[in-house]
């Protein structure tokens, strides 16, 4: 007889001191959104970006909800227990391989979008907004949660709704900074939106599996696509005036472009361009990121990212079938232009190094899936 699964029982008292207060929690936002009783806030400003309970009576460590035996925080929570094991079983039937360091995939190809404007606007290929474009397009969606600048002059990204090439293209290119898109999912719901795109760093990427897995209910359901950058950190909003400004002089409302090559590149709205030492900015690293295990967005359908030696071009890792099928289609229309990955061996061997240097970050005393496959050290 098949072993009964352990009936959940975890709440937010569980959450707050294994995720919230471990330094575990990146600030995703997926407990957030899943809580049916809207009693969790959440603080999207430099130094937090971190949820919090807005009920007073228990204290910030627990919630009357999670005593009456509501789990919804804890079951969509991508960083709580075995999230990498659950999520890996939802979307792949397995677990990851030893030898897997950036998760499992179907596909690696070099992509880029072929509208030249499109390939202008967006970060390297531009392929994560020709993929938005041509699934609102086909009917694939009917929104995306994205990012916008919060304003023009800033470069603070901010949760935003997409649902035509016109905001979709707005919300294009590199930030650097963190944005919880997942706290976008009420206003597309308001919008009367219901087949979504999620386009986020790995790890938000991985709160729909995670959520689909442990059957959180209805609130991953208008999650249908999952776009994941890969990402080895993000930096605090605080860096532009901290840094850029105070020691390069360097004022945010002027930068047009920016990008990380082994080095935090900027161009100004003058033409000039500068490059700041990423040792530099290590101290504004946001401190969600800090034991962040996962570079390649391993839980997303479609991973992309700009690494290797062609800035033009997006490292396209396809993990699902329905990843699959979009690239195929899209590449079969000429809406983008494509080539095999190992065209560029050096892209694939520098993303599995990362994937294995971000593993490494994962704290040992935490669930030890997500280090499986690195050297055990010696006692």
């Amino acid at each position: 007889m098949a072993a009964t699964r352990k009936k959940w029982s975890f709440q937010w008292k569980e959450l707050y001191d294994e995720v919230i207060t471990s330094g575990l929690c990146t600030g995703c936002a997926g407990c957030v959104i899943a809580c049916p009783h809207d009693v969790i806030g959440y603080e999207h400003e430099p130094g937090k970006y971190r949820p919090f309970h807005l009920e007073e009576e228990l204290g910030l460590d627990d919630c009357g909800h999670g005593q009456k035996g509501c789990t919804s925080c804890t079951r969509a929570c991508p960083r709580f227990r075995d999230w990498e094991t659950e999520a890996d079983q939802h979307l792949f039937a397995r677990e990851r391989q030893p030898d897997e360091m950036s998760g499992v995939y179907k596909d690696i190809l070099l992509t880029r979008a072929s509208d030249d404007a499109v390939h202008a606007v967006g970060q390297d290929g531009g392929l994560v907004s020709a993929i938005l474009i041509w699934c609102l397009e086909n009917g694939v969606i009917d929104g995306a949660l994205t990012s916008h600048l919060e304003h023009d002059g800033s470069w603070k990204a901010v949760p935003a709704v997409a649902t035509d090439r016109e905001s979709v293209l707005a919300g294009a290119g590199s930030r650097y900074t963190y944005s919880a898109n997942t706290l976008a999912i009420p206003e597309a719901l308001d919008r009367g939106l219901s087949s979504l795109a999620l386009v986020g760093m790995s790890c938000q990427t991985s709160i729909g599996p995670v959520m689909w897995h442990r059957k959180v209910g209805k609130a991953g359901k208008p999650i249908k696509l999952n776009i994941g950058l890969l990402c080895s950190k993000s930096f605090d909003d605080s860096i532009f005036e901290e840094l850029f400004l105070a020691k390069y002089r360097l004022r945010k409302e002027d930068m047009v472009k920016m990008n990380i090559k082994g080095v935090f590149q900027i161009w100004m709205r003058n033409g000039d361009y500068h490059e700041v030492n990423l040792k530099e900015c290590h101290a504004w690293t946001r401190e969600g990121c800090n034991y962040c295990p996962d570079f390649a967005a391993e839980h997303a359908d479609i991973s992309t990212g700009g690494i290797g030696e062609n800035n033009d071009w997006t490292l396209t890792i396809v993990r699902t079938e329905l990843g699959r099928q979009i690239i195929m289609q899209m590449l079969a229309e000429g809406v983008i232009e494509g080539r095999p990955g190992d065209s560029d061996p050096g892209a694939i061997a520098l993303m599995h190094r990362l994937s294995a240097k971000s593993r490494e970050r994962w704290p040992e005393w935490a669930n030890p899936t997500a280090r499986v496959g690195l050297p055990v050290k010696a006692g």
